[in-house]
């Protein structure tokens, strides 16, 4: 028998590659979210779900049982969470509640929290501390309901897609509408790029073995550049024809070279091997805002 996956947020950026992976393997899957993305796979079954609402949530997990539970729900886009704090934390904390207490009461074996690199850093502003108060209570339920969870804290996550929080997608789509780049910062922020393929894939190989149980998991890709790296190599991919600008007003809530801010729980860190190489992912990027241009 096929096991069964709930994924909370799998129309989203980084959940519908964990959806899609998920079915690859062999699991039936559900999603559950705000809207269906049209793309979504037929044999993945979709419901209507707001996480803010405690019977949403429960009603998902009627007459229905699941191996595993994924949670990619709620804010995932730091500058919205600074606009919003108080619907940052219905969501990311309160949210996620919900979703805790369904899983205790259908016993759950594995609960799966896609969380962030802002979760270890004093820059995240009430992103970073949602996302940090969601880690603490999910680690609470497991001592007091031996709720067997993994934390994925996600770093700098990319692809072809169009989405909000998609920060490389949106770049490269504003570089070929206007032929430029305007950057805040002063272009040496670091980041360590990975494709949401790769990430999706390392966030259902976490299930394949208990090596990663009640643990933090910190998956970042292979590709470290600075910023400034990012907007030469998709110049050079775009023909020179960029006027890029780094202004140096600085990133405020954003970390510049580290997310590591204090000594947080013991993670490991994973990455994928092989990998979609970033000049390839970038180039993608191009090839799919001229499509979606062009099909306006």
């Amino acid at each position: 028998m096929n096991k069964r996956a709930l994924v909370f947020g799998g129309s989203g950026f980084l959940g519908f590659y964990l959806s899609h992976e998920l079915l690859n393997r062999g699991y039936q899957v559900k999603v559950a979210d705000l809207k269906r993305d049209e793309e979504l796979h037929p044999k993945i079954d979709y419901v209507t779900c707001d996480i803010s609402s405690q019977e949403q949530v429960s009603s998902v997990f009627v007459d229905s049982e699941y191996d595993v539970v994924y949670n990619l729900a709620g804010f995932a886009n730091l500058d919205n969470a600074i606009k919003f704090p108080k619907k940052t934390m219905e969501l990311n904390i309160i949210g996620n509640l919900h979703i805790l207490d369904e899983c205790v009461r259908y016993k759950i074996k594995k609960f799966v929290y896609a969380s962030s690199a802002y979760a270890m850093s004093n820059k995240g502003s009430f992103y970073g501390i949602s996302k940090l108060a969601s880690e603490k209570i999910i680690e609470e339920y497991h001592k007091k309901y031996d709720l067997d969870f993994i934390i994925l804290r996600f770093g700098s996550v990319y692809s072809e897609r169009a989405y909000g929080n998609n920060y490389i997608y949106n770049l490269v789509k504003n570089a070929v509408e206007t032929n430029r780049i305007d950057h805040k910062g002063d272009g040496k922020e670091i980041r360590e790029y990975i494709h949401a393929a790769d990430a999706a894939k390392l966030s259902v190989d976490v299930l394949e073995s208990d090596d990663f149980l009640n643990l933090h998991v910190i998956l970042t890709g292979t590709e470290r550049m600075q910023r400034i790296e990012l907007f030469n190599m998709i110049n050079e991919i775009m023909n020179d024809k960029l006027t890029i600008e780094c202004n140096e007003s600085g990133y405020g809530n954003h970390y510049k070279f580290t997310p590591y801010s204090f000594e947080p729980s013991v993670s490991k860190k994973l990455v994928a091997n092989p990998h979609i190489d970033m000049g390839q992912g970038l180039l993608e990027c191009v090839r799919a805002v001229h499509r979606n241009n062009d099909s306006k």
